[in-house]
């Protein structure tokens, strides 16, 4: 007979898509369960080896099927269960008025209404109903006993309720005197009992019952049953045949449950130490206010009345002081203990830190910043002359918004240290923000004090940074701002960027009005296709343009040199660079246009003299060609050379790059076919692919004009190549390039010797002016080409270029394809 204490346990019951949890307790409170252990109806426990033949079932015998919702019973377990669904209700009375086994098996998903066998577990236990109990809550709870384990097989009929014939399994059980299964279960009644006792959540009824369970198998199933593993655990134990490899996997999940247990109880033990040394500072703060007010020291008023000290010397307006003065009171009545009282003491500092209309004065000797500019920096003369035209003014008028200069070129041409010699040239503080890869607008902006770690934007950090109003502060890299989900940093720059704006810059920590305009911004960039219009047209632009060789090899000699040579403890007469060398040194070892990588060949060639010096060895003081190529190794690159006119159809051009202009070789060749196309090879873009198709169809439609029979069209396809393949290539101004290389292989006319061209076109045979002019015509200069087919709108891009870089270079312009055939072929 089972006592009725071993049923007092907890239980989880699934009612459609809701769990209770339920104590046998209010079952017996309600439905006088005591009655039912006084009378005949005692429940008693059911062997675990019961055999099909005394529960009078076989396999293959067809049972009524009960699905649950994340409930699995085990056999010898009672399990009450609460029925909702009609064609459960219904099986579940029917076997009860007929005395009826059922078999009871687990839904795979618990949303599923009405399950069919395929939507089961098909593992399952035969189960007899105790008892049909009416809930208050006009549910229905059935009160289940576990026989015996099946396996599903078939379904024989789905109404009026689910009916699947079933194959018996049998259960594996050690034998009684196997000491290693008799520890094992040993262990699972310890460590389920330490669990119990340590969790919280079960009732001690259910330990008192694995206290005192003697059969392992039933102490098996039956703490399986009760512990809150997951369905999907819970169904892989009843799976196994094998009493003593349940025990195993029983052990396994017991184990993480302590382990859990455990750490929610560290968690709590932590959660109180946490608030236990919560109160006792808080008493000594207590303590220490008192002693510090009978010693007469500093106090929260005190460091109020330090503050309204500072306050008093500020320079700024009075919206700005009602706004500080708002914000003291509100200290003063926040709570020394508050968190919010460091945050209202840190706006307070920041607001008090920032330089309210304190400025710099300007250094007005245009002559010395001249001198300070042409110093730091070889070349860029438009940038210098824009600055020194602002001082000017300045100068005349003695107050000026400051004008708002973006410096575009390629990389290390200077341009982020050119704005730091503009500020020594004015004596002004400088400071400077990266822009690279910046995707927050609170970045700019800042965040509201409300947030926990608000600070300010970055402008108004540097600002602070600088101690003045006027510093001279470099936006760098502003072409590499970016968007995303939290606000655009480009938009926020329009304000900071705007002079009619600037003058109440709102920065959202600060939230009052700070003045801008004083700041003088220089915004670096390297591409303007990625700055949003509205951002350009609140800056001056200022091309820097790569440097030329010759210019390259005065940077080199004046300013790179030096510089090293102190950087690596040398002196002038430790090492030697001659301009020829220098030039050899660009030529050979360097490709770009600024001269970030001549610095750095020159530190390594600074430091292999430096070793020959530590060494005391014999080396040549001034640098000759052996001596590059024993300390950098064979010329790393070489220049691009004009190869003449040997064949038809191979044209010269000249493009563009990061690093500098180049020269490019265009190669047309015709073969003869029954259908003729147009082959296009090298890597090109889409907008070179264009101009070659363009260039043909002009070809094919003026044909007559270049002496081409029409018919030779219709025989032969067109191959045009653009040597150096790795390389990508795009842009339009190849156009040209591509029509005389076409005319070239029908006509079988040359090219004449050491000409290049570069130009746009169009389908009426018009050239429109391209980009880059001077980096193109340096790279044809290096060439050895002599002469240079432009388009006559480029003769102004010509006329900026010093005289002394365009000696011994012939240029052509033209306005119409004709024009460059004429020029271009013998």
């Amino acid at each position: 007979m089972l006592d009725k204490h071993l049923i007092n346990k907890n239980y989880t019951v699934s009612l459609a898509e809701k769990r209770y949890d339920m104590s046998m307790k209010d079952i017996t409170k309600h439905y006088y369960l005591d009655e039912m252990a006084d009378s005949s109806e005692i429940m008693p426990i059911i062997s675990l080896d019961v055999r099909s033949s005394e529960l009078n079932l076989h396999s293959g015998d067809v049972l009524s099927i009960l699905p649950l919702r994340n409930m699995v019973i085990f056999p010898g377990v009672l399990l009450p269960v609460a029925v909702a669904r009609p064609k459960s209700l219904k099986l579940v009375r029917e076997a009860h008025e007929n005395e009826e086994l059922i078999g009871v098996c687990t839904q795979k998903e618990k949303r599923t209404e009405d399950p069919k066998v395929n939507d089961l577990f098909q593992t399952g236990v035969v189960a007899q109903i105790i008892r049909i109990l009416e809930m208050p809550d006009n549910t229905t709870t059935v009160i289940l006993e576990g026989k015996k384990r099946f396996a599903l097989s078939e379904q024989v009929k789905e109404k009026p309720y689910l009916k699947a014939k079933v194959n018996l399994l049998d259960d594996y059980v050690p034998d009684a005197n196997d000491e290693v299964f008799v520890a094992l279960v040993s262990t699972i009644k310890d460590l389920a009992t330490d669990i119990i006792t340590k969790s919280g959540t079960m009732s001690q009824e259910t330990s008192f019952a694995i206290r005192n369970i003697e059969s392992p198998s039933f102490l098996i199933n039956y703490v399986c049953s009760n512990f809150a593993f997951h369905v999907k655990e819970k169904e892989h134990l009843l799976e196994i045949d094998d009493v003593q490899e349940r025990a195993y996997l029983l052990l396994d999940l017991l184990n993480k449950e302590m382990q859990l247990v455990d750490l929610k109880a560290t968690i709590q033990d932590k959660a109180r130490e946490g608030m236990d040394r919560q109160q006792r500072e808080y008493f000594l703060h207590q303590q220490m206010k008192t002693i510090q007010n009978e010693l007469g020291e500093s106090s929260p008023e005190y460091n109020v009345v330090e503050l309204r000290e500072r306050a008093g010397k500020k320079k700024w307006n009075e919206n700005v002081a009602k706004a500080f003065d708002r914000e003291l009171k509100k200290l003063e009545r926040t709570n020394l203990h508050s968190p919010d009282y460091s945050v209202q003491l840190n706006y307070i500092e920041t607001m008090l830190d920032l330089p309210w209309n304190v400025f710099t004065k300007d250094n007005f000797d245009l002559d010395n910043a001249q001198k300070v500019l042409d110093k730091d920096h070889y070349g860029m003369e438009k940038v210098k002359e824009r600055m020194l035209e602002h001082l000017a003014v300045l100068k005349l008028k003695g107050d000026m918004k400051s004008p708002i200069i973006c410096l575009y070129g390629p990389p290390g041409v200077g341009k982020t240290s050119l704005a730091r010699s503009i500020a020594d040239a004015l004596k002004r503080k400088y400071v400077r923000v990266s822009l690279g890869g910046l995707h927050d607008e609170s970045e700019i902006r800042g965040h509201r004090k409300t947030y926990i770690g608000a600070m300010p934007g970055r402008i108004i950090q540097n600002i602070q940074k600088a101690e003045s109003a006027n510093p001279v502060f470099v936006l760098d890299e502003i072409d590499k701002v970016s968007a995303d989900y939290k606000g655009d940093p480009s938009s926020a720059l329009l304000e900071v960027l705007d002079p009619e704006q600037n003058t109440t810059f709102h920065d959202n920590y600060l939230d009052v009005d700070f003045d801008l305009s004083k700041v003088l911004f220089i915004a670096t960039a390297n591409n303007l296709n990625t700055i949003p219009r509205p951002l350009q047209d609140r800056m001056e632009l200022i091309e820097v343009t790569g440097y030329t060789q010759e210019e390259k090899v005065e940077i080199a000699c004046r300013h790179l040199v030096p510089k090293e040579l102190k950087n690596h403890g040398l002196t002038k007469k430790q090492f030697v660079l001659t301009k020829a060398i220098a030039a050899e040194l660009i030529d050979a070892y360097t490709r770009e246009s600024g001269v970030r990588e001549l610095d750095r060949v020159i530190a390594k060639l600074m430091r292999k003299v430096a070793r020959n010096v530590a060494s005391l060895k014999d080396y040549n003081i001034e640098l000759t060609d052996k001596d590059l190529k024993a300390y950098l190794g064979a010329p790393r690159y070489s220049s691009d050379k004009c190869e003449g006119n040997d064949y038809a159809g191979v044209v010269t051009g000249l493009a563009w790059t990061q690093v500098g202009g180049e020269i490019l070789f265009v190669e047309a060749g015709l073969n003869k076919s029954k259908t003729p196309k147009l082959t296009l090879t090298g890597n090109l873009g889409d907008v070179m692919k264009e101009s070659a198709v363009l260039a043909l169809e002009y070809v094919k439609s003026h044909a007559d004009r270049f002496g081409i029979l029409p018919t030779m069209f219709d025989k032969h396809s067109v191959h045009i190549h653009v040597p150096e393949g790795a390389i990508p290539k795009d842009g339009p101004s190849a156009g040209i390039t591509m029509v005389t290389a076409i005319v070239s292989a029908f006509t079988k006319r040359k090219v004449r010797n050491k000409t290049a061209m570069t130009g746009e076109i169009t389908l009426r045979g018009k050239v429109l002016p391209v980009g880059g002019i001077k980096e193109k015509i340096l790279a044809a200069k290096r060439a050895g080409i002599k002469d240079i087919i432009l388009c006559r709108e480029n003769r102004k891009d010509v006329d900026e270029i010093k005289q002394s870089y365009l000696k011994g270079l012939k240029f052509h312009y033209v306005d119409d394809i004709s024009e460059v055939i004429n020029a271009a072929l013998s």
